[in-house]
This record gives structure tokens, sequence and C-alpha cells, in this order.
């Protein structure tokens, strides 16, 4: 007879629930191994106080306030009426980074939804059916990979820039060019995650399962979005976690050398390529707008790494 793997004493000691303690879910386990990862938490943690800080101080600050300009307060140093300072034309920048905020997290997760749309479909139909269809969109993935996403997204800014008139949104005026640089960062960052979705549906669609699905006679389009895509979610999530700070990033590139979102709407990026001029004279100008892309950057990195070890299935740490 096999021996108990606990000694009598611990046994009696036990609660009957801790006895039986039924088996954790997926995620569960999940999430357990999540809060373990310190710099996951604190990214996330982070994120929620830099989302607060961004739209929640929508709440305390009018736009009104974040654009009027007072020039006789031009590039005033950081005090306690004007926290951050002001810019060249005397805004307060304190009220601009929450304003500019709301436009870099949007135009991040607006380019993230057109990368995930793109990039799994393309993805999905390639490792699914194989054959000329894999080799067509693959062709036309590396194509792309080739192409320097800065340049392309360069050309595309100053080519489509300008030709969409201001958007009148919730009582907010936003420029044309937001609508721009969402879709080009989006359509221009779609592959390496076509790549990863198009490994995943290779290595799934051979399971038993899924063999069993088509003796079944099941739809291809049933099987590809109810039975494989779920099972291949974990990767995309990491990949569409990391693709906002890369669209944020990409953002202030381009806004940087003047061809990303233009006035009256402000970003985290924009407001860099204004103190270009000031680099030395007035540091308050870039210092603070950079510190909140960093730390925007950094928390979703540290937010995909904990994900990346949540979500793998064959992670044994509990």
């Amino acid at each position: 007879m096999a021996e108990s793997a606990l000694p009598p004493a611990t046994i009696g000691t036990l609660l009957p629930d801790e006895l039986e303690a039924p088996p954790l879910s997926l995620s569960q386990l999940a999430w357990r191994r999540f809060r373990r990862h310190k710099m996951a938490m604190f990214g996330a943690a982070m994120l929620f106080i830099l989302f607060l800080y961004s739209f929640g101080g929508a709440f305390l600050v009018s736009e009104s306030f974040a654009n009027f300009t007072n020039t006789p307060l031009r590039l005033t140093p950081p005090s306690l009426e004007h926290p951050f300072g002001t810019d060249t034309v005397g805004r307060d920048l304190l009220a601009r980074t929450i304003y500019g905020g709301q436009i870099s997290l949007i135009i991040g997760l607006t380019a993230v939804l057109i990368e995930l749309f793109a990039g799994i479909i393309i993805g999905a139909l390639a490792g699914y059916y194989g054959g000329i269809i894999d080799s067509i969109l693959m062709r036309i993935t590396e194509a792309m990979l080739n192409i320097p996403e800065i340049f392309l997204l360069l050309v595309m800014a100053k080519f489509f820039g300008g030709r969409i008139s201001n958007i009148q949104f919730l009582g907010r005026t936003f420029s044309g060019s937001v609508v721009v640089i969402v879709v080009i960062i989006g359509l221009t960052s779609w592959m390496y995650l076509a790549r990863i979705v198009r490994a995943e549906f290779l290595s799934i669609k051979e399971n038993e399962f899924i063999l069993a699905a088509r003796a079944t006679g099941t739809r291809n389009l049933e099987i590809i979005f109810r039975h494989i895509l779920p099972n291949s979610i974990a990767p995309i999530v990491v990949a569409g976690t990391l693709g906002v700070a890369n669209a944020i990033l990409a953002e202030a590139y381009i806004s940087f050398l003047g061809l990303g979102v233009q006035p009256p709407t402000a970003t985290w990026g924009n407001m860099l390529d204004g103190a270009n001029n000031y680099l030395e004279s007035a540091p308050w100008l870039w210092f603070f707008p950079g510190l909140l892309i960093l730390l925007t950057v950094l928390s979703i990195n540290f937010l995909g790494d904990g994900l990346r070890d949540a979500l793998d299935p064959r992670s044994r740490t509990v």
C-alpha cells in the first residue's frame, strides 16, 4: 500500500477543503504566475497610473486651458503655478501632457487593433491552408519586412498628411493626421505578428483534435476561429501588448521629425518636436513628455514579459 505524501500529524491539522482542493484552472494558473512576476506587476500598476493621469486628468483640467497661449509666460521653468513649466507660447505643459497622453495612448491602442486584425488574418490563412496561399502571403510579408519601417512611415505620412480635415469627436477637435498616423502604423507593423500566427497554426493544425474536427465535417472557418485561434492566443496577446509600445514610439519618431500628428492636437511625440531648439535652454520642454514616453514603453514591456511567462503552457512555475 502506498504511503501518504504527508505525515499523519500534518494531515490531522489540515482543513477538509485543503485536503480536497480542486485543481486550478488555466486562468488561475496564469494569474498566479503573473502575480509572482514583480516587474510585470510594477508595469501594470504604472500603466494604470498613466491611464489615470491622461484620462482622469481631463476631469480636472480643460482642453481650452491646455491650448491657452500666454506669451508673457513663455518658457517659464517649473513652478507651483506651472509644475511642468510652460512652452514656447506660454501653454501649461502639465495640461498639455495630460491631453497629449490621451492621443498617444489612443494611437497605440487603435494602431495595435489594426495590426492584430491584419496579422491574425494573414498568418491564419497562410498557416492553415499552406501551399500557394502560404507562398503568396509570406512573399508579401517578406517584401514588407525588407522595407525600413521608419522610411515607409515617413513617406506615407508626408504623402497623406494634411489631406484629412480636422475631426470633431466627443467635444474635442482632433487633427486629421491622427487617423493617418493610426492607419499607417497599423498597416506597417503586422508582419512579425503574421509570422508568429502562421507558426502557431502550422503546429496546432496537426494535433489530433483538429484532425477529428476535419473528420466530422467541421467548416474550415470554424476550425480556424473556434479551435486553432483560441489555442494560439498567448503569443498573440504578448505581441499585441508589445505592439502598443512600438506604436507609441513610432508616433514619437515621426512627430519629432515634424511629420506626425499636427496641431491643434497634442501628443507626447510632437511636444518633443517643439522642444528641439531648446534642449539646453529649456530642458523641461523635453524632459516631462520624454519621461512619460519612457515610463509607458518600459511598463508595457514589463507587462509583456509577465504575460509571456504567465501564458506559457510549458511553464512549471506556479
